[in-house]
């Protein structure tokens, strides 16, 4: 039975070696897992399986050897009808009232519009289609909807559609102690790593000691110095807005990549890179840190990871003054590109299913000034990642 499972295991692409199946029955034989078929579960996981990953599909092939369970092969899929997903809030106006909203005409046209606006409009207004208020269709207001406004005094996104936003945002930092699912995106990370011996010698060569003694006679303790990963991470993570759908997700991967990399550097960003970024979200209006400074500090032997959705206008890529949240001296697409060609190891994760990449112009544009390398925020998706980044 015991060959059976080995060889089910093998057939289900659960890399187990000879080794450790051997290593198995040896265990077996000490009687380590007693008399109980779970503990003889848990004995086994232990011992053949490596990666997390793996998990389920062995419980599958466990349950078919020793239960006469029958395996699952297919994935399943169903197709759930838009209607049942969209938000209440859409409701407001039918498709066919939001085809009959049309965009003003181009960035240079709503800017211009907008400050004729500013400068005709003495009250508040709420409704319609033209003046700055909210409930309306309007370019210009809160909670109400236009394919390409300027979102003013609301408190967050709702259809994501807004050129430009015009009101403070405060964003909260990533926890870097968030260690819940955590564990397997460090053994994704552990690709990375690279180890040197440097520093003083502080640890025991005993291969060394047992030559050296055996050599000379007598007791000869020679010591090194101890292995240390010597890749350096520079990370930048996109804040605020549509990133707070994902904000558990990217604390796992902060926190698991702090753990792992003592060269780590890190600094946060909104939607697209500029000429400035922080390391504090609470004060990120006064303590900001030049662009060009950061990516003069850190060499070029460096990994770049971008994490962030890339979902944005298109304007806050292509356009100076693009950004949502000031007047941008040059276009962040600029910015993206000046960091791919200092830095050859350049990759960008993201968050949102990739299913609905190519619905967002800026993801494709995003992923163009990356080289291609952008990848979804997944197991899969982080060992596809690191192999690029080690190439």
């Amino acid at each position: 039975m015991f060959e059976t499972f080995f060889a089910e295991l093998r057939s289900a692409k659960i890399p187990v070696t000879l080794k450790e199946y051997l290593t198995l029955l040896e265990a077996v034989g000490s009687g380590v897992a007693g008399n109980r078929v779970e503990d003889f579960y848990y004995l086994a996981r232990a011992s053949l399986v490596k990666d997390e990953r793996n998990l389920d599909r062995f419980d599958q092939v466990f349950g078919h050897v020793f239960k006469g369970l029958e395996l699952t092969t297919d994935t399943l899929e169903a197709e759930i009808p838009e209607e049942w997903l969209r938000r209440v809030a859409t409701l407001y106006l039918s498709e066919e009232d939001k085809k009959r909203i049309a965009e003003l005409g181009g960035w240079e046209a709503i800017m211009e519009e907008l400050k004729k606006r500013l400068a005709e409009q003495k009250e508040r207004h709420q409704g319609g289609n033209k003046w700055i208020g909210t409930g309306g269709t309007s370019p210009y207001g809160a909670y109400g909807y236009n394919p390409a406004g300027i979102r003013i005094g609301q408190h967050e996104s709702r259809h994501r559609r807004a050129i430009k936003v015009w009101d403070k945002r405060e964003f909260k930092d990533l926890a870097g102690t968030a260690e819940i699912g955590t564990r397997t995106i460090k053994v994704a990370l552990r690709r990375l790593r690279q180890f040197a011996r440097s520093g003083a010698a502080s640890e025991l060569d005993l291969d060394n000691t047992i030559r050296g003694t055996a050599e000379k006679g007598y007791l000869d303790i020679r010591m090194r110095a101890e292995r240390h990963n010597t890749v350096k991470l520079l990370m930048f993570f996109d804040i605020g807005g549509s990133m707070d759908d994902h904000i558990a997700e990217v604390e796992d991967l902060f926190s698991a990549a702090r753990s792992e990399f003592k060269h780590l550097e890190y600094y946060y960003f909104h939607n697209c890179l500029y000429e400035s970024v922080w390391k504090d979200n609470a004060r990120r209006y006064t303590d900001k840190f030049d662009t060009w400074q950061v990516l003069n500090t850190y060499p070029a032997d460096y990994k770049v990871i971008f994490v962030g959705d890339a979902s944005m206008s298109p304007y806050e890529i292509t356009v100076a003054g693009g950004s949502v949240e000031h007047m941008n001296e040059e276009p962040g697409g600029l910015w993206l590109k000046r960091v791919a060609e200092i830095y050859k190891h350049t990759v960008w994760l993201n968050p949102l299913d990739q299913r609905h990449w190519d619905w967002t112009p800026s993801i494709g544009m995003v992923r163009s000034l990356v080289g291609g390398r952008m990848f979804p925020l997944t197991l899969d998706g982080l060992d596809a990642a690191t192999r690029e980044l080690m190439r």
